[in-house]
């Protein structure tokens, strides 16, 4: 049963109306097939035929609902005055179209119709018998047809206004989704970044100065190589970490599983930095403790890219690295002697050094440490070291997440 009412549901509207006139038809057909007393009006194929017509106009109850009841109201008034054929126990053309006008029309036009079939009303039951138990039925079950017809205009009301709301919240959630993968792509490509930016680096200056070692200092060559190929190898293990998770085409293997680094990976870091040519100094200042370990991965990260910038832009032979713990901060401050990230046309008041043409790489990656900085709630300040000499990156993170937004 219920699919077949889902299925009358989703019907063209002309089919339903077509069947709501032949199932009315029926049920004024009954009193002319029943048995009747003889003292009844008769049942002739004029008076039939008659109220017949008074049924038709329910097929255009939708176009004109107006119009049909008073098809209706015509109709039925000739076959009470005119034939007085045999009698119905309820107007049920009438009813429906009082319905359908509660539903279709505006106020105006409901009003209108309200005060019209009224008198109609009155002017019928004083025709036929003229009691007030007449009157009073007559007036209920016009008033309950209108009624059901306000009630159904209010469900389908909140029907389309559930479904709107349903579609905006379907809108949203897509547009949330979409937003979330771009975030999520920004950060593997800066993940990336991070990474092969800083091992390359690496990479880049063993490798020039390893032919000059094996000349002058063979020990020295060899642990150049030993940094390139451990530079590569931490870079690869960090690549198949991050980028394992997406693998999605082979369920049974497992992606590592190992977390990023943090403050604790720090001295391995700069010793690799250190074999390829500058000093690097390293120093812990005020309450040291433990952070959350998606703060330390930014601090690792922030360090990893400034040494980077030092090693591959600056030409540095000095770099300093101080993390200064306070109450709810953690400062980050990595100091070199070189000449800046780049001296490209990145400049003006609100530029990112380095970003110029002198200096592509640096400028994105002082973009990704000023990014990394927001997400924790702090800032990063980059231009000239102390003196005007060198360069500086200084990183304000937030330690305490009451801090994080104010």
């Amino acid at each position: 049963m219920r699919a077949w009412g889902e299925r009358i549901r989703r019907a063209d509207p002309r089919w339903q109306d077509l069947g709501l006139t032949l199932l009315v038809q029926v049920a004024t057909t009954i009193p002319f097939v029943v048995p009747r007393d003889p003292q009844d009006s008769p049942a002739t194929w004029t008076a039939y035929l008659l109220m017949t017509l008074g049924n038709v106009p329910l097929v255009w109850r939708r176009q004109a609902p107006v119009a049909a009841i008073f098809g209706m109201v015509a109709a039925g008034s000739l076959y009470t005055l005119a034939l007085d054929g045999p009698g119905q126990p309820l107007p049920y053309a009438p009813l429906v179209g009082v319905y359908t006008m509660a539903l279709l029309c505006p106020a105006r036009v409901r009003v209108a119709m309200g005060v019209t079939l009224t008198g109609l009303i009155l002017a019928s039951v004083a025709l036929n018998t003229g009691t007030a138990k007449e009157l009073l039925f007559a007036l209920f079950v016009f008033a309950a047809a209108y009624a059901l017809g306000r009630l159904q205009y209010t469900r389908q009301a909140y029907t389309v206004a559930v479904e709107a709301r349903a579609a905006e919240l379907e809108r949203a959630n897509r547009i949330e989704a979409e937003q979330a993968a771009a975030r999520e792509r920004a950060r593997i490509a800066r993940e990336m970044h991070d990474i092969l930016s800083h091992a390359v680096s690496i990479m880049i200056v063993q490798a020039e100065a390893g032919p000059v070692a094996v000349r002058r200092a063979p020990e020295r060559a060899e642990a150049a190589f030993d940094a390139i190929a451990e530079t590569g190898r931490d870079a690869m293990a960090q690549l198949r970490t991050m980028l394992g998770v997406l693998r999605t085409d082979r369920a049974q293997e497992v992606a590592p599983r190992s977390p990023q680094p943090g403050i604790a990976e720090l001295p391995l870091l700069l010793e690799r930095v250190r074999c390829s040519g500058p000093q690097v100094s390293y120093e812990r200042t005020g309450a040291v403790r433990v952070l959350p370990a998606a703060l330390e991965a930014t601090v690792h990260r922030v360090v990893q890219e400034a040494l980077t910038n030092a090693v591959k832009h600056s030409g540095a032979s000095n770099v300093s690295v101080r993390l200064e713990y306070g109450p709810g901060a953690l400062t980050v401050t990595v100091t070199d002697d070189g000449q800046g990230p780049g001296t490209g046309s990145g400049t003006g008041p609100g530029a990112v050094p380095g970003s110029g043409a002198g200096g592509p790489s640096g400028g994105h990656g002082l973009i990704g440490i000023r990014e990394r900085a927001a997400a924790h709630g702090g800032t990063a300040e980059f231009g000239p070291g102390p003196g005007g000499l060198g360069f500086s990156v200084r990183v304000v993170l937030v330690t305490s997440p009451l801090e994080v937004g104010r």
